[in-house]
């Protein structure tokens, strides 16, 4: 029988595969937001249809959000990954073959269906292989793929709507979850039962008790336990004042730079993949920073994370501002570029995983989701309107502030982070 050979560091490829699928997700999803005025133009749409089109993607997300995390926190990681991710890949193929709105907004349906499960799945996946101080960097790098997938989407969509139409674009990116599919399903192991990884390795991530954390136990929790605590109210609004800034950075900015500061599609391919760079390292560089801090300077979680989160909020405002006072179209671009790279420090989905065990977290996340996704749909009707009738100037306004009240928010009702809430398992 041929020895197993133990690798080290499982835990580090298997964030990779997360990563790598989280940049699928938001490639699918982003495809249209590139392609958007090159079918608006072949297809007569208005800006209050592409809207409207956006909007019912992120309701279908947001309906399906809280379902799909309790959904993988029943059937697993493992192959709750496979279903959604395979569903999201086949229906952005679908894409290609859609010619109306009522089509569109059909696959769009379809689509927020099926990617609602990547966040949720990702969040336990980082729960169930990384030990609390490293979940922030391990939930960060996972959280990077959305911004390296949007900011390679810039790229590889307009070379591929230029040379071969914008049908191919939709029907190329498809497939390439497909690709992720196989090695998901060959290599992804829950810890205890992986048979690469080392016993230190094993013993690091499954360690449960931690003297300056408490206990994390996989214990059933009841949605009501949930929903009665404070510190869960805490984690849902981060979601409902950051998401729809979110959804703006992610559907609108490739738009306004066209029609706002004058891009033409080839020079967004060149420019437009900075400001998602720059969201991709900040998202890494917000696990990286506090985990920083807590190893070389001693610094609790808590003093480290805050920190981050609180200079980001600052630092938000003053970019926003600076964009309407005159900004050339570079410079513009740089100070959108500022603003992800500060809304990936935030690190707002990561707040769950370092207060509450491994058993809730997709559902925590889930819940959070839709939460954030009733206030996206809300603000993408809001955007639409908006911008027809008078600027973007209000959204950035918005934008400048949202961070700043969800800091409050989250100080005031979720208290100190690192520190795992305890269930009582009588409760009903």
């Amino acid at each position: 029988m041929k020895e197993i050979k133990r690798k080290k560091n499982v835990r580090w490829r298997i964030a990779i595969l997360l990563c790598l699928v989280s940049g699928l997700n938001c490639l699918d999803r982003n495809t249209l937001a590139i392609l958007a005025s090159t079918i608006q133009a072949e297809l007569n749409w208005t800006d209050a249809d592409y809207a409207n089109i956006t909007a019912i993607f992120v309701f279908s997300y947001t309906l399906m959000y809280a379902f799909s995390g309790r959904i993988v926190d029943k059937i697993g990681t493992k192959k709750g990954f496979a279903i959604f991710a395979g569903s999201w890949s086949l229906v952005s193929m679908l894409h290609a073959f859609a010619g109306t709105i009522s089509q569109f907004a059909i696959v769009r349906f379809f689509l927020g269906i099926t990617e609602s499960a990547n966040f949720p799945a990702g969040v336990k996946a980082c729960s169930e292989w990384f030990p609390i101080k490293e979940r922030a960097l391990s939930i960060g790098l996972f959280n990077a793929g959305t911004a390296i997938g949007a900011a390679l989407a810039v790229p590889i969509v307009s070379f591929l709507a230029f040379h071969f139409g914008w049908r191919v674009s939709f029907f190329i990116t498809g497939c390439l979850g497909f690709i992720w599919l196989f090695f998901w399903i060959k290599y992804y192991h829950l810890p205890q039962n992986h048979p690469q990884i080392t016993e230190e390795e094993r013993n690091l991530i499954l360690q449960e008790n931690d003297k300056n954390h408490g206990t994390e136990e996989e214990v059933k929790v009841s949605l009501r336990q949930l929903l009665l605590k404070k510190e869960t109210w805490g984690c849902f609004s981060a979601r409902i004042f950051i998401d729809p800034v979110t959804y703006f950075l992610l559907f609108w900015i490739p738009k306004y730079l066209q029609d706002i500061q004058g891009f033409s599609l080839a020079e967004l391919g060149v420019t437009a993949w900075l400001p998602y760079t720059a969201m991709g390292v900040g998202t890494i560089l917000g696990g990286a920073l506090p985990k920083w801090l807590i190893d070389k300077h001693g610094w609790s979680l808590n003093k480290a994370r805050k920190t981050i989160m609180l200079i980001a909020s600052l630092v938000i405002p003053i970019l926003c501002y600076s964009i309407f006072s005159g900004a050339s179209p570079i410079f513009a671009v740089c100070l959108i570029s500022g603003i992800m790279l500060s809304h990936g420090l935030w690190a707002n989905i990561t707040i769950p995983s370092e207060i509450y065990p491994k058993s809730v977290q997709a559902t925590i996340t889930g819940i959070g989701g839709t939460l954030g996704g009733i206030t996206s749909v809300i603000s993408q009707k809001a955007i639409g309107e908006t911008i027809g009738i008078y600027s973007y100037l209000p959204v950035f306004i918005y934008i400048g502030i949202a961070y700043f009240i969800s800091f409050i928010l989250v100080s005031l009702l979720v208290g100190k982070l690192g520190i795992m809430k305890q269930f009582n398992n009588k409760t009903s």
